[in-house]
């Protein structure tokens, strides 16, 4: 069965007047378009120094934005954000966002990191080739450059090579209260610090035992500006250049670098990286003014991260989620890494919409859990194809089938829509009908039946009618229980002539319809009922323990039967089970002969106040 979600959409510039709703990062780029702020910018087809995008043409983007992850990990929800950030205002503004690997670590990055952020962010419909190139790049191609910069700062006087112990920087530098300390190899000579980096670059020093600083202020109230260190030693292999290198940049250093030979315009960024904005700026006048970048420089703006609910994003914890088996790995669907939301049923329509829904601020909030689930219901709602399950089973018994039918084998065939009359009507192509049987026997839910029914209830109890739903009404005649008292068959009457979409089914009124799937055509399947991981809203804030708020209902598996359309399903195809709530035939697990569905979301919020 092919699958009933449509293929994504490229992400095309927006047509004028199709812009989303207005924020202040649109406003800078609006802006800064009005201004002609980059207008004179070349591009030479790819990043380089000044002189090299000299030689080039002036630039084709009307912006550049980067998304810029480190491949120490999985994507997550708020990577996400950032992601359709990026992506989206460059579309929108006839611009080119860069896909850069920052991997100025080698200590904690892998080649799997790097694929697993490929694949989620062309998952999520965004890609990066733009006027017949590939905008993907990474930071350790510009380590040459880099170290030319380091160079150029020290013979400047802006850079000096410190041989102080970490203990004896980390004191020295003072704190909020307290004005730094200059380093005694402070006032060393452009010539000294030179030669020394040099033997730095060499190896012919031990790992930690020196470091190279920017010369900025050790009296600024800004402590990110009391002479940062910018290169340190490290013997580690490097995934993309081995070992070419015993020395590399911090992150605070290439960071900037890397925007500016990228020509990127807008470098977009969360909060926390706020008080890095002087350093950035500084280290950029620097090198412009050196003459090795181009003028102006890239400009840092800064947002606000994605705080989700009932969600931890940190590395480090979702990490240990793995590596204790608190969970089955980075795409069980109770994370909320990218891969883990994608095989719970997660559409990148939903994604890009909730990342559009929650806006950009420059305040810190919580975004609540629900507020994406509302995303993939309404994404979902009128593309998912419909289908029965029953989760819970219980046999029901037409004990007077054979009577009416002439034989207790006979069966007959019911239809029911694939998708509800609101989505033709939305313009979506009619499918074919489900067509299911029905015979003696069927699969109902055991909650559907009650011997002694509470005040209100409208389902199956002794003499009630109901109607299952495509099929006839029928009228509950009792049960059958086991010797400790649990019902193992409940029994019922077909009344005839009711069938649905015959001409009498409205002969007899029932007050309810339930759903069920037919002993002779149902097909059993595994499914896996997920919940939210932890139990606590904030399950990290303040200090606190997260395990001990995982939630130990957060995965419960059960024998299911479906209806025949949903056994022929493809991995990663979406459904609603009705009454139940949206499932997707699991990407990894499920297979012919043993479907596996995950449950996405709930028809509605269970979470709510």
């Amino acid at each position: 069965m092919s699958s009933t979600i449509p293929a994504n959409k490229p992400n095309t510039p927006a047509a004028d007047g199709e812009h989303k709703v207005s924020n202040f990062l649109r406003q800078i780029i609006e802006n800064d378009l009005d201004k002609g702020t980059y207008h004179s910018r070349l591009w030479a087809g790819s990043p380089g120094d000044a002189a090299h995008q000299a030689t080039g043409q002036p630039d084709p983007a009307k912006i550049r934005t980067r998304f810029p992850p480190e491949p120490n990990g999985y994507l997550h929800i708020g990577h996400a954000k950032s992601i359709c950030l990026n992506f989206g205002l460059a579309r929108d503004y006839g611009g080119i966002c860069h896909l850069r690997f920052d991997d100025t670590n080698p200590e904690k990055e892998d080649t799997e990191y790097v694929n697993s952020i490929i694949d989620a962010v062309k998952w999520l419909g965004f890609d990066w080739q733009a006027d017949g190139k590939n905008h993907q790049y990474q930071a350790s191609d510009y380590f040459d450059f880099m170290y030319r910069a380091a160079e150029i700062l020290i013979e400047a006087g802006h850079a000096y090579v410190d041989e102080q112990t970490v203990e004896q920087m980390r004191i020295n530098r003072g704190d909020f209260g307290k004005p730094g300390v200059d380093s005694p190899f402070r006032s060393r000579t452009p010539a000294e610090n030179l030669a020394r980096f040099r033997e730095m670059r060499d190896g012919q020093h031990e790992d930690g035992s020196m470091v190279l600083r920017a010369k900025i202020d050790m009296a600024s109230p800004n402590i990110n500006l009391r002479d940062p260190a910018i290169y340190r030693i490290r013997r580690a292999t490097h995934h993309n250049t081995g070992d070419n290198w015993c020395i590399y940049p911090r992150y605070t250093y290439a960071h900037p670098i890397e925007d500016a030979l990228e020509q990127i315009t807008h470098s977009f960024c969360t909060l926390e990286f706020e008080d890095q904005r002087p350093f950035y700026d500084w280290l950029l006048e620097r090198l412009c003014e050196g003459g090795l970048l181009n003028s102006p420089p890239p400009r840092q703006y800064e947002f606000a991260r994605l705080n989700l609910t009932y969600v931890i994003t940190s590395k480090r914890k979702l990490a240990q989620l793995v590596y204790d088996h608190k969970v089955s790995g980075w795409d069980d669907p109770r994370m909320p890494t990218i891969v883990g939301l994608r095989r719970r049923g997660y559409t990148p329509e939903s994604i890009q919409n909730f990342a559009e829904r929650i806006g950009v601020t420059k305040s810190d909030s919580w975004i609540d859990y629900s507020t994406l689930e509302g995303c993939l219901r309404e994404d979902l709602e009128n593309k998912a194809h419909r289908g029965m399950a029953v989760l819970d089973p219980v046999k029901l018994v037409l004990t007077n089938w054979g009577e009416v039918f002439g034989s207790d084998a006979y069966t007959e065939d019911c239809t029911q829509p694939a998708l509800p009359h609101s989505a033709i009507a939305e313009g979506q192509p009619e499918p074919a009908p489900r067509v299911f049987k029905i015979g003696k026997e069927v699969w109902i839910e055991r909650e559907d039946f009650e011997e002694v029914p509470p005040k209100g209830y409208k389902r199956l109890f002794p003499g009630n009618v109901v109607r299952l739903k495509g099929g006839y009404v029928i009228e509950c005649t009792g049960c059958v229980r086991d010797a400790n008292g649990v019902v193992t068959e409940v029994q019922a009457k077909v009344i005839p002539d009711t069938k649905s979409g015959t001409p009498g089914a409205d002969s007899v009124k029932a007050k309810a319809a339930i759903t069920w799937v037919s002993v002779v055509s149902g097909v059993e399947a595994e499914v896996r009922l997920y919940d939210r991981l932890f139990l606590d809203a904030q399950p990290d804030a303040g200090g606190k323990d997260f395990i001990e708020a995982l939630n130990p209902n957060s995965l419960k598996v059960v024998t299911a039967y479906v209806e025949p359309s949903l056994a022929n399903a493809e991995p990663d195809e979406k459904f609603q089970f009705e009454r139940h709530g949206y499932f997707v035939a699991d990407r990894v697990d499920h297979a012919a002969g043993k479907p596996v569905f995950n449950r996405a979301t709930g028809l509605k919020d269970s979470w709510g106040k």
